[in-house]
C-alpha cells in the first residue's frame, strides 16, 4: 500500500523529492483515536511544502526544504479548541461557543429501528431546521434519539437527501467501497486537476514570497474551503473572502480559519453585487467556492464561466462528495465524511460507533485544496491553461482510513500546554488580541506566515490591494 505521502507525489506528477528536502518528524497517537490523523495530514501539508518549493524555484532557481511534525499537525487538526481571548483582568482564556457545543451533542450518531446507526447533523440554523422538520422532535440529544429510533437507517437518509438537510447512515468501509458512490471516488485521484480551457503561460510574479502577486478569492465557509485559501494567504497571496450578510457562520470558525485575509459582502443573488464580483473576477488567480456541485452555475459562476472571463483561472471546487457519482448533490460536514466513509464505523468501541476527536477530513482537505492550487499555479507558469482543481471531505476520509491504525494508550490525549505554548502565536483583529495556533509547515527560506489578523466579516472593501486607495485604507 502506497502512503499518504506517496499518494500526495503522485499528484504532482514529478516523483518523489530530492532526498532531504521533506523531514515529517513525529507520530499518532497524538488523541484518544487508533486513526493516523496527524500523520496523514502531515503528508499533505509535506506536499505544500514541496509545491511552494517547486514554485520558488521556477522564480529564484532555488528550491527549499520543508519540516513537518505530526504531532504539530494534529494539533492543527482541532486549532479552534486552542484558540484564547483575554478576560477582563487580560489572563487568555479559551473561546468557547455553547450553542455550537450543543450542536456537536445532537451530532452523533443514534441507534434506528432497524439496528443500523444514523448520524444526523445539525450544524448551521437553516439545516438544523431541515432536520428537525424531518425528525420532528425537540432539540436536545434525547429527543433526537429517541427520533432517530423510529426510523430505518436508509428511509431516514433518504428523507432528509429530499429536505435538504445532512445526515447519513453508519456505514463499514467495506460497504462504502462497495457502494457506486464510495467506488466513484475510489477511482479518483485524492486531489482531480483538470485543464478546462487553453490559455497563454503565465510567468509567477515576482516578490519577496512564493505566492507574491497572486489573488485568490475565497466563497467558502468552515473549516475546509477556508483552510484552503488561508494557506495561499500564509505564502504572500492576497486572499479576498466574499460572504454575504445573510450567510449564518460559526464565530470562532471564522476568527480561526481567516488569518491572513481581507472580507467583503457581496450577494450573488443581486445583479449588481455579481457584477463586481465578475469584475474582481478577471483580475483573480485563484476562485475557491465550496457550495454544493452545480449550484453556482446557474448563477454564471461555474468553472466554464468563470474561465472564460479570466482565460487562465485555477477554480477550487471543495464538497462533501465529490463532483461525481449517485451522492454528488448532497450535502455535508466532516462528521458526514466519517460516517460514510468507515471512520464512524471503525471509531467506536462495542457499543457505539464513534467519531475522531478533530475535524481531520476538513483539515486535511483544506490542505489538500491548497496543494492542488499550487500545483495548478505552477503548470499554468509553465504551459498556460485554466485548470479546475476539485477534492472532497469523502476523499479525504478515504485516504485517512486506507493508513491502518495504530492504537492509543488512554482516553483525553492531547498535546501538553507546553507543546500548545510553543506553537502559538498572538495577532490583533479589530476584535481584540487573539492568541491562536501559528503556520505548521517549516520552509527553510520563505516561512509560512500571515501579514493580517483575521479581518471583520465585510470588514474591506471590494477590491484588490492596490488598485486604490480606497482598497488599501480599508486594511
Amino acid at each position: 500500500m502506497k502512503s499518504a505521502f506517496e499518494e500526495v507525489m503522485e499528484i504532482r506528477g514529478l516523483g518523489l523529492p530530492r532526498e532531504g528536502e521533506v523531514a515529517i518528524t513525529g507520530a499518532d497517537p497524538v488523541f484518544s483515536t487508533d486513526f493516523k490523523i496527524g500523520e496523514t495530514c502531515a503528508a499533505a501539508l509535506a506536499g505544500i511544502g514541496v509545491a511552494v518549493s517547486d514554485i520558488w524555484e521556477m522564480k529564484t532557481g532555488r528550491r527549499q526544504t520543508a519540516a513537518i511534525d505530526a504531532r504539530a499537525t494534529a494539533a492543527a487538526l482541532r486549532s479552534t479548541t486552542y484558540m484564547q481571548t483575554p478576560d477582563a483582568n487580560g489572563t487568555f482564556i479559551p473561546v468557547v461557543n455553547h450553542a455550537h457545543e450543543a450542536m456537536i451533542e445532537m451530532t452523533q450518531p443514534w441507534p434506528t429501528k432497524d439496528g443500523r446507526w444514523f448520524l444526523p447533523h445539525f450544524g448551521l440554523p437553516n439545516l438544523k431546521a431541515r432536520v428537525m422538520g424531518v425528525l420532528g422532535c425537540e432539540s436536545n440529544p434525547e429527543s433526537v434519539a429517541q427520533a432517530v429510533a423510529t426510523w430505518d437507517a436508509l428511509d431516514l437518509e433518504a428523507a432528509i437527501e429530499e429536505a435538504r438537510g445532512c445526515g447519513a447512515m453508519v456505514r463499514s468501509n467495506e460497504e462504502w467501497l462497495a457502494h457506486p458512490h464510495g467506488q466513484v471516488l475510489a477511482a479518483k485521484p485524492i486531489v482531480e486537476i483538470i485543464k478546462i480551457a487553453d490559455s497563454d503561460p503565465e510567468p509567477l510574479p515576482q516578490g519577496p514570497r512564493p505566492l507574491s502577486g497572486i489573488r485568490a478569492l475565497d466563497l467558502t465557509r468552515i473549516l475546509a474551503g477556508p483552510i484552503a485559501a488561508r494557506t495561499l494567504a500564509e505564502n504572500g497571496a492576497d486572499v479576498l473572502m466574499v460572504t454575504s450578510e445573510d450567510l449564518p457562520q460559526i464565530k470562532e470558525h471564522v476568527m480561526d480559519t481567516n488569518h491572513g485575509k481581507r472580507s467583503c459582502y457581496l450577494n450573488l443573488k443581486s445583479a449588481e453585487d455579481a457584477a463586481r464580483l465578475k469584475a474582481l473576477v478577471r483580475d483573480a488567480d485563484v476562485f475557491s467556492q465550496g457550495y454544493r456541485p452545480g449550484m453556482l452555475t446557474g448563477l454564471g459562476f461555474s468553472p466554464e464561466d468563470l474561465a472564460a472571463v479570466r482565460p487562465g483561472l485555477i477554480y477550487l471546487s471543495i464538497s462533501c462528495f465529490g463532483a461525481d457519482g449517485p451522492f454528488s448533490h448532497r450535502g455535508g460536514w466532516e462528521q458526514v465524511a466519517q460516517t460514510v466513509t468507515g471512520i464512524c464505523h471503525d471509531g467506536g468501541d462495542e457499543t457505539r460507533p464513534g467519531l475522531l476527536p478533530a475535524a481531520a477530513c476538513d483539515y486535511t482537505t483544506g490542505y489538500l485544496g491548497a496543494y492542488g492550487v499550487l500545483l495548478a499555479l505552477a503548470r499554468r507558469a509553465r504551459e498556460g491553461g485554466s485548470y479546475h482543481v476539485r477534492v472532497s471531505l469523502c476523499q479525504s476520509g478515504m485516504l485517512i482510513h486506507r493508513q491502518g491504525k495504530t492504537s492509543y494508550a488512554e482516553p483525553d490525549m492531547d498535546l501538553s500546554k507546553a507543546e500548545i505554548e510553543a506553537l502559538s502565536i498572538t495577532t490583533h483583529p479589530a476584535e481584540g488580541p487573539l492568541r491562536h495556533l501559528g503556520p505548521i509547515l517549516q520552509l527553510s527560506e520563505t516561512q509560512p506566515h500571515w501579514t493580517r489578523p483575521t479581518p471583520a466579516l465585510g470588514g474591506n472593501i471590494p477590491e484588490w490591494l492596490g488598485e486604490s486607495g480606497a482598497a488599501n485604507a480599508a486594511e
